[in-house]
């Protein structure tokens, strides 16, 4: 234990925060890390190019071709990351070892590789259907499809997923989290706003027709304010996801790159709990529209962290990744990012809430104030440090070092 941690243990105990306390429950927090910032969103079920709305720049070079590359790759991240994580796999990571199978046919056995994985790493799975880069997604529809048999494709496809999420459950002993996000919708204003929707509702409905121990999984539905391709009209709207996941009781996913430009998801938290049991939050970060930048140690997730701890709202919650960044080396996107979500949820714990609070409650501004200004400059630093010591892993920057020495012995050959 360093001199550094025992002079901060000191001045956040005059404020009364326990940052032992802290630390033990940061420690048991679990992060989803999304798997597709490994490969540009590539996946393993197609060639091509990308679709749905979906763009990733850059070239940087090593990324992942292979799911042993990928896993390879996932597992040098974790190890550079302190704290409880698990990984989440979209449908198109499935190794179908050349089968001809199509996403509507999709089985558990097609992710044993990833299960097996899973088991040594000592993590869980989360989940999420691929409704983009596919023929049959081609013109902008899958569960709002106006031909039948496509969105009956995409019905059968979620209904797989659901399968697999419930086997990824049972085999890890830990929830699996399916996250429904569809890209439909019109480029152009469109005439009829009803009918899309209508399809979409009767296709979750189908989906989460069999009912799946919660124990196992937990169903979310994701919403889009717009979309490359989709910028008048998309099918999935909040207000859309919001009842559906109200009246079905559905995990409700807010993710911060899917409103409008000057909308912040922190202010949604505490309202969306009101109505639903769970929510679910992929923490990324917008530039101007949802363009899933790694993650930053900034106001935006500084925020969204403040809201789930001073309310008491992090047992309701599920907390994931998504960005996908290919101009910079992947592995470091995900030891930047994840670090950084992990930075924001430290900061908001180290907060003396329960004093804010009461001052609150007794109209005493000027002490609620004064006390949020000075906590900007606690030694906030020296809690993280020892955090990373005691997980074993590296302090500062220590953790580029081995990142470059992993990209000249790993990705410079691939």
């Amino acid at each position: 234990m360093s001199n550094s941690y025992e002079i901060a243990k000191e001045r956040y105990a005059a404020l009364g925060v326990d940052t032992e306390a802290v630390l033990e429950k940061l420690q048991i927090l679990p992060v989803s890390l999304h798997c597709w910032q490994g490969d540009d969103v590539g996946g393993f079920d197609r060639v091509g190019d990308l679709t749905g709305g979906i763009q990733v720049t850059g070239n940087y070079p090593g990324k992942a071709n292979t799911p042993a590359q990928l896993r390879q790759d996932l597992e040098e991240a974790l190890r550079l990351l302190p704290g409880t994580y698990k990984v989440n796999l979209h449908a198109s990571y499935c190794e179908l070892n050349r089968e001809a199978v199509d996403r509507d046919k999709l089985e558990p056995k097609h992710f044993q590789n990833w299960v097996n994985w899973a088991k040594e790493q000592n993590i869980g799975l989360d989940f999420n259907p691929t409704y983009f880069s596919h023929p049959k997604s081609d013109d902008g529809f899958t569960l709002s499809h106006k031909d039948e048999s496509i969105r009956k494709f995409w019905v059968e496809h979620g209904k797989a997923c659901r399968n697999i999420g419930e086997y990824f459950g049972k085999e890890l002993d830990q929830t699996c989290v399916i996250n429904f996000w569809i890209p439909d919708g019109y480029k152009d204003v469109p005439a009829d706003r009803v009918a899309p929707r209508a399809r979409l509702k009767k296709s979750l409905d189908e989906i989460f027709e069999r009912q799946i121990d919660p124990k196992y999984v937990q169903d979310a539905v994701e919403s889009k304010v717009f979309g490359i391709g989709s910028e008048s009209y998309v099918v999935g709207s909040h207000e859309f996801y919001l009842g559906y996941a109200v009246a079905n009781n559905k995990v409700l996913t807010l993710d911060n790159g899917h409103f409008h430009p000057t909308e912040g998801i922190a202010d949604k938290i505490s309202s969306v709990l009101q109505f639903t049991d769970k929510l679910l939050l992929h923490v990324s970060r917008p530039v101007r529209w949802d363009s899933d930048h790694v993650v930053l140690f900034n106001d935006d997730t500084m925020a969204i962290a403040q809201e789930l701890i001073r309310n008491n709202l992090i047992d309701r919650t599920y907390v994931a990744l998504d960005f996908f960044d290919g101009s910079i080396n992947r592995i470091a996107a995900w030891v930047i990012g994840a670090r950084n979500t992990q930075k924001a949820l430290l900061y908001a714990m180290l907060e003396p809430y329960a004093t804010l609070q009461q001052a609150e409650e007794d109209g005493d501004y000027t002490t609620r104030l004064a006390i949020q200004e000075e906590m900007k400059f606690m030694p906030y630093q020296a809690v993280w440090d020892e955090y990373c010591r005691r997980n074993n892993t590296p302090v500062g920057l220590n953790w580029l070092t081995e990142v470059k020495n992993y990209e000249k012995n790993i990705l410079a050959n691939r």
